[in-house]
């Protein structure tokens, strides 16, 4: 069984309409971790040996954030600029994330149309995250396509974020138990709309 930490970084956490709620329906799985970085660290001071083995401790690391114009909250620069050292992460002995999963569990505020080409925001979600694929090659890190909610400045009440909960359920629990076809959920544009096609067939005895 893998063992996953989700990395939450939301800084205005008491008005968010979707990360709160997917947050809370993955509170209690077995095998996941969920690390509030704004909680841990409220004055920005991370401990990067902590987060360092809390890393090595696991086998899936999940980025969970709102999409800050087209990037992640603050406290995300500063957990990457401290944590990936050099002779660590990548370089030189920087092997100690080699071969664990990585991925973005991330929310719009703008609809899903606007993440194309031609549309308001001229690229797609998997191009504007580009960095943080090389950032997981760099460390010998295997990394998925987005989990993205869209428009979430949409939402009201867990009504119309229910099926994003069951799915974001659904794919830390195939992450864990290693039910996920590695290579589609990688090609995929957005797991949050194509799980079911990035499943693992199951064995038959």
């Amino acid at each position: 069984m893998r063992r996953v930490l989700v990395l939450f970084a939301h800084p205005v956490l008491e008005r968010s309409r979707v990360n709160k709620r997917l947050v809370d329906a993955i509170d209690h799985l077995e095998g996941v971790k969920i690390h509030d970085l704004y909680e841990a660290y409220p004055t920005m001071g991370i401990d990067v040996r902590r987060e360092q083995a809390l890393l090595v401790e696991h086998d899936v690391i999940v980025f969970q954030h709102p999409f800050y114009w087209y990037s992640a909250p603050s406290i995300l620069k500063e957990w990457q600029d401290l944590v990936l050292e050099h002779g660590w992460a990548y370089g030189d002995g920087g092997d100690k994330l080699r071969g664990k999963i990585t991925f973005n569990a991330i929310t719009t505020g703008g609809p899903e149309a606007a993440y194309r080409k031609g549309g308001y925001n001229r690229f797609t979600i998997k191009e504007l995250l580009a960095p943080w694929d090389q950032t997981a090659y760099l460390c010998g890190m295997r990394y998925l396509a987005p989990f993205a909610v869209h428009a979430a400045l949409r939402v009201i009440g867990d009504s119309d974020v229910a099926a994003s909960r069951l799915t974001y359920v659904k794919l830390l629990e195939a992450l864990r138990d290693d039910r996920l076809d590695l290579d589609r959920a990688a090609a995929a544009e957005n797991l949050a709309l194509t799980l079911d096609d990035v499943m693992a067939p199951r064995e038959v005895a």
